[in-house]
Order: structure tokens, then C-alpha cells, then sequence
């Protein structure tokens, strides 16, 4: 039975990925649709991630009041339920109030899932279900892709997608025995506060705020990565929009390639030096892309920084109930979601202004400033640790 959940997780981890990627796929088509900037695909970004972190940061109290099982239930059918109105979606503001559920739901579920994997299963897990979650945003593309060249238009993409959520909603909601069969078993001595913690009394958690912080860096330097990289390349490096679109790609490959290769490593390495080992990685790819040598430098450049990032994300969240005890995980692991969407938010866009007003070639200095930050969060939250 733990067996067939643990499918279902990873499942649900694929489940995540899918519609993540749908929107900058199908945007090229939509935004001519809706005679809206290409811009404004930012607005509904912006909206989801508003969602994500409203509902990261009230999972403490939702999931005591429900259950993984229910939260994880409830959030996909949000989802999928948001992802049939955006296929039904004829104009800019309707796109913008679907994006209300989307983000609520995405948030709630990706908090809770994580945060009951980080307390009942290995280290490996986690990496190789964040590994699915790449999958998954991998897959989201080529079916809408599929739909496109097929005549459906993009309303289609979505409503595939939409059913795939339904689909898996009802076995979430079949397999709700299995979850509480698997917390009456898991062997966790620290009882729960009676009741959920405040945003106050979380940030006066010792380490609270060095994890908070080591999740913003990171989230923000993965994402402003993926963001810029092309234009880097195409701006400063001089090479073709084509290639470095190829290239930009090997980024997100190399990220879900390490989260493949780092579960096998988590047998052998804590979840602070997987952290380690990834920071490291990712400074030998910044180092090589300031320096002056060709784009096939460059490509490995881009590797490494894409497979340092891989082990960083699912050993944060791994290590959460660890540092923090089981009885605050929940609570801790909904505030480091939160703020890895507020980085996610501001600091894309800020190296865009970075890049307008000053230049292009300050990218991988604006990512040695994000990882420098990251590292010394991360030391500061170990120093405490190892105090107590």
C-alpha cells in the first residue's frame, strides 16, 4: 500500500509540471487572439504567483484541518477546474480571473505534497519526484505544441491538460484511505501545536529566516536564469536567436537530469552537502560563462549551472523537518514556498531593468550576487543548527 501511494505521489508530481509550462508555449498564439502586448503575459504570471503564495502561506492551517490527502485532492481539481476555463477563455480578463484558482490551487498542493514527502520518505524521493515535476513541464509543451499543429488551436492544449487533472482527481480521491493509512504508520514523535502558527510566531523560529531567504536566492536565480539566458547569449555572446534558444533549453534538461542522478547521490550525501555540492557546481558554470571563450564554453556553462541547481530545491525542502522538527515543518516549508514566488516575482524582472538601463553582460554577475547570498543564508541556518 505505502508502494502504490508513493506512485501516486510521483504521480501528482508529473501532475504539477504539466500546466506550468503551458502558458509561455501558447502565448505566441494567444496574445494575437486577444489583441493584447505580448507583455501582458507577465500580468497572469503575476496573478498566479499572487495565488501560490497566498495559499503557500495558509497550508499550515489548511492542511491540519484536511489532511495531504484531501489538500492534494482538492488543489488539482482546482486546477484542472481553472485549466477548463482558460480553454474556454475569449478574452484577456477572463484568462486573468482563471488564474485566481490556478494559483490558489497550485500553492496549497505543492507545499503540503512536499512537506509530507519530506517527513515520510528518503532524500532520493524527493529529488526524483522534483525530477517528475520536470517531466511533466516537459510534456506540457509538446501537447500543446500537438494541439497547435493539429488545427485545434491552443483552447485545446488546455482542455487536454484539463482532463489529465480530472483524471487524476479521482484517483486522488479513490486513494484518500491510502494517506491516512500511511500517517496512522509514520513514526513521528513531535505532536502537532494545537493550533497553526502565525506568520509572526514562524519568523521568531530560530533559522526561519536564513531558510527563507536561501529558498528566494535560489528560486530567483533558477528562474532568472531560464528568463535571460537567450538574451544573454544573443546580446553579449553574439550567437544566433536559434542556437541560443537550443541552448537555453539544455538548462532545464540539465536540471532535470541532476534531480535524476542526484536521488542516487542522497545515498551517500546529507542533504546540507548536496546543497553544497550544487552551489559549487553552479559557481564553476558562472565562472565559465564570464569568461571569454566560445559558445561550446558557453553550453557547458549553462550544464553546469542547470545540474547545480538540481539537488538545491528538493534538499532544501528534505531538510526542512530536520532543522525545524516535524510539528513546524508544514508551517516553515509554506512560508519557504512563499517566498521562493516572491522571488520568483521580483528579481526576473529586476535584472531586466539591470540589463535596459546598464547591460546584458551583468548576467552571470547578477547570479554569483543571488548564489553568494544563498550560500551564506544556507551557512548561517547550519551554524544555528549545529548550536542548538
Amino acid at each position: 500500500m505505502i508502494h502504490l501511494l508513493l506512485a501516486i505521489i510521483y504521480l501528482s508530481f508529473i501532475s504539477l509540471g504539466l500546466p506550468d509550462s503551458l502558458l509561455g508555449s501558447a502565448w505566441p498564439v494567444m496574445y494575437k487572439e486577444f489583441g493584447v502586448p505580448v507583455s501582458y503575459a507577465g500580468i497572469i504570471s503575476m496573478i498566479i504567483a499572487a495565488g501560490t503564495i497566498v495559499s503557500s502561506l495558509q497550508s499550515d492551517r489548511i492542511t491540519r484541518k484536511l489532511g495531504t490527502g484531501k489538500v492534494t485532492a482538492i488543489s488539482v481539481a482546482m486546477t484542472a477546474f481553472a485549466l477548463f476555463g482558460f480553454s474556454v477563455s475569449h478574452s484577456f480578463g477572463m484568462l486573468c480571473l482563471w488564474a485566481v484558482p490556478y494559483g490558489l490551487g497550485a500553492g496549497s498542493v505543492d507545499a503540503s505534497l512536499n512537506n509530507y514527502v519530506a517527513l515520510h520518505y528518503a532524500s532520493r524521493h524527493m529529488s526524483w519526484l522534483h525530477c517528475m515535476w520536470g517531466v511533466g513541464a516537459s510534456f506540457g509543451p509538446y501537447i500543446m505544441g500537438y494541439a497547435l499543429t493539429k488545427g485545434n488551436g491552443w483552447n485545446a492544449g488546455y482542455r487536454i491538460i484539463a482532463v489529465l487533472q480530472i483524471v487524476l482527481t479521482v484517483i486522488l480521491i479513490v486513494s484518500l484511505p491510502l494517506w491516512k493509512k500511511r500517517s496512522d504508520t509514520a513514526s513521528d514523535d513531535s505532536p502537532l501545536p494545537e493550533k497553526a502558527l502565525t506568520l509572526g510566531q514562524i519568523f521568531r523560529i530560530p533559522g526561519a529566516k536564513e531558510v527563507m531567504i536561501t529558498f528566494f536566492c535560489y528560486c530567483a536565480l533558477e528562474q532568472t536564469t531560464g528568463l535571460w539566458l537567450s538574451s544573454y547569449l544573443v546580446l553579449h555572446r553574439g550567437i544566433s536567436a536559434e542556437t541560443a534558444a537550443g541552448f537555453a533549453s539544455l538548462f532545464f534538461i540539465g536540471v532535470t537530469i541532476g534531480r535524476a542522478l542526484s536521488g542516487f547521490l542522497t545515498m551517500k550525501l546529507n542533504d546540507a552537502n548536496m546543497i553544497r555540492l550544487g552551489q559549487v557546481i553552479i559557481a564553476a558554470g558562472i565562472v565559465i560563462l564570464m569568461l571569454p571563450l566560445n559558445q561550446y564554453a558557453a553550453l557547458t556553462g549553462l550544464m553546469l549551472i542547470g545540474l547545480g541547481c538540481a539537488p538545491i530545491y528538493p534538499c532544501i525542502i528534505h531538510s526542512t523537518p530536520e532543522h525545524f522538527g516535524a510539528d513546524k515543518s508544514q508551517a516553515i516549508i509554506g512560508v519557504q514556498m512563499a517566498s521562493a514566488y516572491v522571488g520568483i516575482c521580483l528579481m526576473p524582472p529586476l535584472f531586466g531593468v539591470i540589463a535596459n538601463r546598464i547591460s546584458v553582460v551583468l548576467f552571470p554577475f547578477y547570479l554569483l550576487l543571488l548564489l553568494l547570498f544563498m550560500f551564506l543564508m544556507h551557512e548561517m541556518l547550519l551554524r544555528r543548527k549545529a548550536a542548538q
